[in-house]
């Protein structure tokens, strides 16, 4: 009887642990967050610094893609109107100093700054780059997945 018991109480774990575990990913894909609608002024679009553009580094994973404009400021990086992000867990806006960032490893093996979780999958953004940051040293802006530690997609940098 006690085996029964014991059995009973480590399925039940089991499966309550997975489903929290299934729910924490699939939360954000099934209820994303609204499309963000940022902008920047007319007068900080005479402070760009350098722009580019989000790509997918792996054409065979339909799940892991990203596309769209990202504008870099003297203090800010702006993702365009047109800027979208495959759904998922934890992603957050990274700079890093690495060019032409293609695998999980060049960001890995870098002093990245993370500016912070991404607010929605689709639409324009602005994010915060702290003011002890030389923005020239970074040449990359990378959507990150900080649960799982792969890339989703990277936007090299041109600068003007």
């Amino acid at each position: 009887m006690w085996r029964i018991i014991a059995y009973f109480v480590l399925v039940s774990f089991v499966g309550i642990g997975g489903g929290i575990g299934v729910g924490f990913y699939f939360f954000p894909i099934a209820f994303p967050p609204p499309i963000a609608n940022e902008s920047l002024d007319p007068s900080e679009l005479l402070a760009v610094i350098a722009t580019g553009r989000f790509i997918n580094t792996n054409k065979l994973d339909p799940v892991h893609r990203g596309a769209g404009s990202v504008t870099v400021l003297q203090r800010t990086v702006f993702l365009g109107s047109d800027f979208e992000v495959s759904p998922g867990p934890k992603f957050h806006v990274y700079l890093v100093p690495k060019e032409m960032v293609r695998r999980a490893r060049d960001v890995k093996n870098t002093d990245f700054i993370d500016l912070g979780p991404l607010r929605a999958f689709k639409g324009s953004q602005k994010y915060t780059i702290p003011a002890t940051i030389n923005i020239t040293e970074y040449k990359s802006v990378v959507i990150w997945n900080a649960v799982f530690g792969f890339l989703v997609s990277p936007a090299d940098l041109k600068f003007l």
